[in-house]
């Protein structure tokens, strides 16, 4: 898995995290951590279809909350509910 995580980062302009299971997060929160440290700089999203990361992003809010995620490293993350919001947090894309 790290092997391919590694061509996946190295291959990819973006970061966005379609609903899934384990592998999904586990994919999301490594990117989101090597945007903090500096590691990348790719724009890392959540796809919210249907809202199905709703009670995800309200955790890592009360993590901001709670003074264990910065602010400055919330803002790292973004989110969307739609193709068109996906697309507009992508610094490269010119619609």
């Amino acid at each position: 898995m790290h092997e391919r995580k590694a061509m996946m980062a190295e291959l990819s302009d973006a970061f966005i995290a379609l609903p899934g299971g384990f592998g999904t997060f586990e994919e999301l929160m490594e990117a989101i951590t090597w945007r903090q440290l500096g590691i990348q700089d790719k724009t890392v999203i959540i796809y919210n279809i249907d809202g199905y990361y709703n009670k995800l992003i309200s955790f890592i809010d009360e993590a901001v909350a709670n003074k264990f995620i910065s602010p400055n490293n919330r803002s790292l993350l973004k989110t969307a509910n739609t193709i068109d919001e996906c697309l507009s947090h992508l610094p490269f894309y010119n619609k």
